[in-house]
């Protein structure tokens, strides 16, 4: 017996129909396909026509590329420099010992400076350890005055380098400071008032003294 094909959906495609699609190929498709009953041409076509419609966003769907996001680009030695400064001087402390009054930075040996009330520290960066922020609140209260809390973070230097030299108030280096780590001041209560500020300063510092040659950013306790 001669077999009469049909161009109509398969079980798997039928299951994507939508209801709509289902009523319309119930009323048009002949209820049987018997070598006497033959289909008619008109109404193959219309079948495949909505097989073709129904399957085609899918299709479409399943081969359209997506578009990668462009990487933002990293932030220059320059760029990361003014943010450390801009937060140094607008956050600074303000009482007469742990002011920040000027900060500066030389590209061509890598010296940060930070003038304060009583002389002036020039921190190499290039001798940091990147690695070693360790941020803190202190009391720089004494019997006679009392003043803010001052939050910090101290970062020492690679073994066998000196973190920094510092001057005092008459340009004369002061011995009495330790040389093998740096800390930076800010106040509290001003640092507090700007959204995660100690997590934005880290990488700051870190992005910076990696740039300018000290020890890469590495995580030491990763499985």
């Amino acid at each position: 017996m001669p077999q009469y094909p049909l161009c109509g959906p398969t079980e798997a495609s039928r299951s994507q129909w939508s209801r709509s699609d289902r009523q319309i190929a119930r009323y048009t498709l002949p209820m049987s396909l018997s070598p006497g009953n033959r289909v008619p041409m008109r109404y193959l076509a219309s079948i495949c026509v909505a097989t073709l419609i129904t399957l085609l966003p899918v299709c479409s769907a399943q081969t359209t590329p997506k578009k990668k996001a462009t990487p933002k680009p990293e932030p220059t030695q320059q760029e990361l420099f003014d943010y450390v400064r801009g937060k140094l001087l607008a956050l600074s402390p303000n009482d007469g010992i742990n002011d920040n009054l000027e900060v500066a930075f030389d590209p061509a040996t890598s010296i940060l400076s930070i003038t304060q009330p009583d002389g002036r520290c020039d921190i190499f960066l290039s001798a940091i350890d990147s690695n070693s922020a360790l941020w803190e609140v202190f009391d720089p209260s004494d019997t006679y005055h009392t003043r803010e809390e001052v939050l910090r973070v101290t970062l020492t230097s690679l073994g066998g380098k000196k973190a920094r030299t510092c001057y005092d108030s008459q340009n004369q280096v002061d011995t009495s400071i330790a040389p093998n780590r740096v800390r930076l001041l800010f106040s509290l209560y001003k640092a507090n008032a700007v959204p995660k500020f100690t997590e934005s300063m880290g990488k700051a510092l870190k992005k910076l003294i990696t740039l300018a040659g000290g020890s890469p950013e590495k995580d030491l306790f990763s499985k």
